[in-house]
């Protein structure tokens, strides 16, 4: 029998002060909170067009990318990619409601897209979308990149 008496139950606890652990969780969901904003507003948004269905976008300005280090615009070879913002100024000029699709090829490195992507945003084109190669139906989309050596 633990108490008897007169003794006092200094060792034993007898409720737990949920206190502040209520004010630990409140402040790591504030945390939570601000850091996802940061996080969302940084995402660049993009139109981009659903490649398993394969739909066609109205291509208005098209520039190609090619593995050889060729830009081309709306089908004609230009200089390089920095031609682009002088001819992406023009047309955006014309049609306040201009698209631009760019057209890379897998082996294009990856800082060349952005920077063909950020002097389209300069030339003031705010609808930006990438061409996919449409995928038949029921074709696993893994299993149509090729595989490293096993």
């Amino acid at each position: 029998m633990a108490a008897q008496g007169g003794e006092d139950d200094e060792g034993l606890i007898s409720g737990i002060n949920v206190t502040p652990l209520v004010d630990v969780i409140l402040v790591l969901l504030v945390i939570f909170m601000v850091t996802a904003r940061i996080i969302h507003s940084q995402g660049m948004p993009m139109d981009l067009p659903k490649a398993a269905k394969g739909e066609s976008v109205q291509t208005v300005f098209s520039v190609e990318l090619t593995a050889d280090n060729k830009t081309f615009v709306d089908s004609n070879e230009v200089a390089g990619d920095d031609a682009i913002l002088d001819l992406a100024r023009t047309a955006f000029g014309k049609n306040k409601e201009l698209r631009a699709v760019i057209r890379a090829d897998k082996k294009v490195e990856h800082g060349r897209v952005i920077h063909v992507l950020d002097l389209l945003k300069r030339s003031g084109i705010a609808k930006i979308a990438f061409a996919v190669s449409p995928v038949a139906e029921g074709v696993d989309v893994d299993k149509t990149q090729p595989q490293g050596t096993q």
